[in-house]
């Protein structure tokens, strides 16, 4: 398994509209542990295949306590089963240290493909639902700060540019040899 880099906001890849996986083959079983190693590696709950520059349909979530139950969803659709939307504060791993209100349903019935290729049809509420739908946002070139004000997308972009030039300087740093301090 590898960890793989994730792209950040305002990466125009990020845009890119995904395609369907046409057969679940061993290619795409490795690059599902290699996305679940990843987000588990970033700390995050979910994490879609464009944001690793794999514009597939292919989306991993991890809701447990204990990370070890991961989900697979191949080629998923999404349909709404309320008319109202709530509120939920997302946060995202292509837009480091970002978080804001993002209005989706809160309930929704999901039908895709599991890692082995078997079909996946569930209704699904509260924050799996809100995550499924943010991970296929990702699939169709949207980010949840496409979802904000014109100003806080600007923070955003602004933030995240902060954000990954403090970790450049500490990879840097961790990278330097340590002098010998032995003479």
């Amino acid at each position: 398994m590898a960890l793989l880099p994730i792209l950040s906001y305002p990466d125009p890849r990020l845009r890119t509209i995904a395609k369907p996986v046409k057969e679940v083959t061993a290619e795409i079983k490795t690059l599902i542990k290699d996305m679940i190693e990843t987000m588990y590696d970033a700390q995050g709950i979910g994490l879609a295949a464009s944001q690793v520059d794999q514009h597939l349909q292919l989306i991993v979530i991890d809701l447990s306590e204990n990370k070890d139950s991961p989900r697979v969803f191949i080629n998923p659709k999404v349909t709404p089963l309320v008319e109202e939307k709530q509120p939920y504060e997302e946060g995202c791993l292509s837009v480091p240290e970002v978080y804001d209100s993002v209005e989706r349903p809160n309930k929704v019935r999901i039908e895709a493909l599991d890692e082995n290729g078997e079909k996946i049809d569930e209704e699904v509420e509260g924050l799996l639902a809100v995550c499924i739908q943010h991970e296929m946002d990702h699939l169709n070139g949207v980010i949840f700060v496409d979802y904000l004000s014109r100003l806080k997308q600007t923070r955003a972009r602004d933030k995240v540019r902060k954000v990954l030039k403090i970790r450049e300087k500490q990879e840097a740093a961790e990278a330097q040899p340590q002098a010998a301090t032995n003479v």
